[in-house]
């Protein structure tokens, strides 16, 4: 996986009335992302990183290298969807305060499906900066379906029981981490459940455990072809819920505010909830303006 952008180190605009001032300014927004898009100043080919370029007309680009043609936000995330530089930024802010796709259409006047896929890029942004992002851009997880080329354009593969993949809850000095247990499928929490007696808890199409080893818990969304039936109810309730921990409160609440939540979108859900927590003291709309702003790594 190649991305050569550099997250700048403060992304606060240096703009009277910062952040908020742009949001009615489309220039203003536009010169604030091109800064996150460039933050060494200069324009460099997105697809080989060479920092000698040709301005041709009609704001197009030309790499000196690999003669490659681009526009100043080819590449990037923030060129999955047709919004202006301003309705990014406004969104990012409906995003952060945790609106609905019905409320973030009605205030920005955009369709539901421009709305829906510039909130997919948003999501796949995040998971793209997480540690392990290169594990879960991947066919293990299917994800890696959704994306061709440098662009995210692609469509879910279809799961079965034995391609679902397992995700582990780990806490470390007050962090949440959301890991994929490599090797584990519904099928294999089944297997542990019915052979192993592992506590197996169903709410909706999400199934978690009992601790696991170094995990408070292992979890994955399934679809209407799992056995849910063989589940055993229990009165002592698992590890996670029993010692109330604080992350699993915090995204079981806002799990069931996700709507048609998928086996394949799973994981964007929960590095969402991820990156949440972890940054919860954090100005999220600045980081996420620099996410957009970066490369979509292309799988090599």
């Amino acid at each position: 996986m190649n991305n050569s952008h550099v997250i700048p180190a403060d992304c606060t605009p240096g703009t009277p009335g910062g952040y908020n001032a742009l949001l009615g300014d489309d220039q203003a927004a536009r010169d604030y992302l091109l800064g996150l898009t460039w933050p060494m100043g200069d324009p460099f080919c997105p697809r080989c990183g060479h920092r000698k370029v040709y301005t041709l007309s009609g704001e197009r680009l030309r790499c000196a290298s690999c003669k490659y043609t681009f526009q100043p936000f080819s590449g990037r995330w923030i060129n999955s969807g047709a919004l202006s530089p301003s309705e990014w930024l406004r969104l990012i802010n409906l995003f952060v305060e945790e609106q609905s796709v019905h409320q973030m259409k009605k205030a920005l006047n955009l369709s539901y499906n421009t709305v829906y896929k510039a909130l997919t890029a948003i999501r796949f942004a995040i998971l793209a900066h997480a540690i392990d992002a290169r594990q879960l851009l991947s066919p293990a997880t299917g994800l890696d379906s959704y994306i061709k080329g440098n662009r995210l354009t692609g469509g879910p593969r279809e799961m079965r029981m034995d391609t679902i993949p397992v995700y582990g809850i780990l806490r470390r000095d007050g962090m949440v981490f959301v890991d994929l247990v490599p090797g584990f499928q519904a099928e294999t929490l089944f297997h542990f459940h019915m052979n192993f007696h592992l506590k197996l808890i169903r709410t909706g199409n999400l199934v978690y455990t009992d601790r696991y080893k170094e995990y408070h818990a292992l979890m994955f969304c399934g679809n209407d072809s799992l056995p849910y039936e063989i589940i055993r109810r229990y009165d002592e309730p698992p590890h996670i819920d029993a010692i109330e921990d604080d992350f699993w409160q915090y995204a079981q609440s806002r799990i069931k505010k996700f709507r048609g939540i998928s086996c394949q979108r799973f994981p964007l859900y929960m590095k969402e909830l991820e990156f949440r927590f972890n940054n919860r003291d954090e100005c999220l709309n600045e980081i996420l303006a620099a996410y957009l702003c970066a490369l979509v790594p292309s799988a090599e």
